[in-house]
């Protein structure tokens, strides 16, 4: 086989991966909270506090199922759920800080269970990262062990075998009350 042959035959190898991958890309759906819940479902609030399943009708049980089977991106905090040090392995991605520990859990429809393609090296709990993976519903149970003892938290969806990144914010956060403890949590990075 000639060199220029080789050459050419390797050029049209990285083409087709950068098309793929290009490709591929063009296939995610960047989705925010609101599009996680029916379009019927609207968000309740009570005395500033974001939406919280006991105060809807369903409990935030109603799921979407338009986002089924596609990939999509989707910005949060992690709250570790299987982690050994600073490796995470498995974590629920929420729309505000706090969320599960000492302040109300977020509905089901508004917690994913996300499992890292790779283990995922986290700095703190309620990192804000952006996870991009194929959206499952399907109701999940989670064991978080908390300062004062564990807490089972119901996810209504999944996204396993995710990428991972860090982002300086979440777009569409909801944000916490002026007088809440977890307003620490809200800061801002530089």
């Amino acid at each position: 086989m000639s060199r220029r042959f080789r050459s050419s035959a390797t050029l049209a190898i990285v083409l087709m991966l950068a098309t793929a991958r290009a490709d591929a890309a063009a296939d995610v759906a960047h989705i925010s909270w609101k599009d996680l819940r029916p379009a019927t479902q609207a968000v309740a609030e009570d005395a500033n506090l974001p939406m919280i399943a006991a105060k809807l009708p369903d409990h935030g049980e109603t799921l979407s199922l338009n986002l089924q089977d596609k990939t999509v991106q989707l910005s949060g905090y992690a709250l570790p759920v299987d982690r050994e040090g600073d490796l995470v392995y498995q974590f629920l991605l929420v729309p505000w800080t706090g969320a599960c520990s000492h302040m109300p859990t977020p509905p089901p429809n508004q917690i994913v269970l996300v499992t890292p393609a790779h283990p995922y090296r986290m700095a703190e709990a309620y990192q804000p990262v952006s996870v991009t993976g194929v959206l499952k519903p399907g109701m999940e149970k989670s064991q978080l062990f908390i300062l004062d003892g564990v807490l089972i938290v119901q996810s209504g969806y999944t996204v396993r075998k995710a990428e991972v990144a860090d982002v300086d914010s979440v777009p569409d956060a909801v944000t916490l009350p002026v007088n809440s403890p977890w307003n620490f949590l809200n800061k801002k990075k530089n």
